[in-house]
């Protein structure tokens, strides 16, 4: 079971964005998070006429290590830690801080 999972509110802990909030798109196998208005990068796009696309430069989300993130506690509305707990057969998610369940 991972520690942060898609539509997790994460914040940024290290880097160029640290400080900013955005919610997990997607989790990709190698470690590395797509964050919503994180991360964002230039790219240069070709346009397609087949399906609509205009050509121009695009601004768009680039994946950013897992490391350098850290779960949102929206209750105490700082960055938290997630540990694990088992709960008869299943394991949950839990903010270190408080134990309560994510």
């Amino acid at each position: 079971m991972r520690k942060i999972k898609r539509n997790d509110e994460v914040i940024v802990i290290a880097g160029r964005d640290k400080g900013k909030r955005g919610e997990v798109l997607r989790v990709l196998d190698d470690g590395r998070l797509v964050i919503s208005g994180v991360n964002l990068v230039k790219k240069h796009q070709r346009g397609n006429p087949q399906l609509g696309q205009a050509p121009g430069i695009v601004s768009r989300e680039a994946p950013i290590d897992a490391s350098n993130v850290a779960i949102f506690n929206a209750e105490s509305g700082k960055a938290d830690r997630v540990g694990f707990r088992m709960e008869g057969e299943n394991k949950i998610r839990i903010f270190k801080s408080s134990g309560k369940v994510v």
